[in-house]
């Protein structure tokens, strides 16, 4: 047994490669997952849920893309593919999951288009158009609020973010929180026992 999460910062656990298979907007993906990441054997069905019941950008969406949490990169890849004017920054904690962002972007050739780093990392000065994230619901309640208190107020003016939560782990209590922190927030789907969040200034 070990003591790994998903949001440890270097897992101890070894490396055991898997791919993983979905398919988002009529396109078929192909990816890299390994041990120690979040959801390391599947596309998680709140991930799942997001990327189908989520408004995708259009394809001449530019900009700065936010994936909080990226993991092995889904969400970083789908966007990189459907938005080819973008740039997506890919932030995770976790080193494991941006080494397998950075090579599932490098085997769907977007890898010049997907940034991939560590929260420290990330310029003070950037603005994001849209921020997308399945966040961390089990690093707790308070370390969430943190997390979406530094990156929320980094969207642009006219943008958006987009999040899942599972109703069970507190999605509406969620959407409540955010509204009391200012945000304008819409319940856009929920499927499969989770909530998409759209959240705009």
């Amino acid at each position: 047994m070990t003591a790994d999460h998903y949001f440890s910062a270097e897992p101890s656990t070894p490396v055991q490669p898997r791919e993983v298979q979905f398919a988002v907007a009529g396109r078929e993906y192909t990816l890299t997952s390994a041990s120690g990441v979040f959801s390391a054997s599947r596309l998680d069905p709140g991930t799942s849920v997001l990327l189908r019941k989520a408004d995708l950008p259009a394809p001449a969406t530019s900009g700065a893309l936010l994936d909080l949490g990226c993991g092995f990169g889904p969400i970083s890849c789908v966007l990189a593919t459907v938005a080819p004017a973008a740039t997506v920054w890919a932030v995770d904690v976790n080193e494991r999951a941006r080494e397998l962002t950075a090579g599932n972007a490098a085997r769907l050739g977007v890898a010049d288009r997907v940034r991939v780093t560590d929260p420290e990392r990330v310029p003070a000065d950037l603005g994001f158009a849209q921020i997308w994230s399945n966040p961390p619901i089990r690093v707790g309640k308070d370390e969430l609020h943190q997390l979406l208190l530094r990156w929320l107020p980094r969207l642009a003016p006219d943008g958006v973010a987009w999040l899942v939560v599972a109703r069970h782990l507190g999605g509406d209590s969620l959407h409540r929180w955010l509204v009391e922190q200012g945000w304008q927030v819409g319940r856009h789907a929920s499927q499969k026992g989770f909530r998409v969040l759209r959240v705009t200034r």
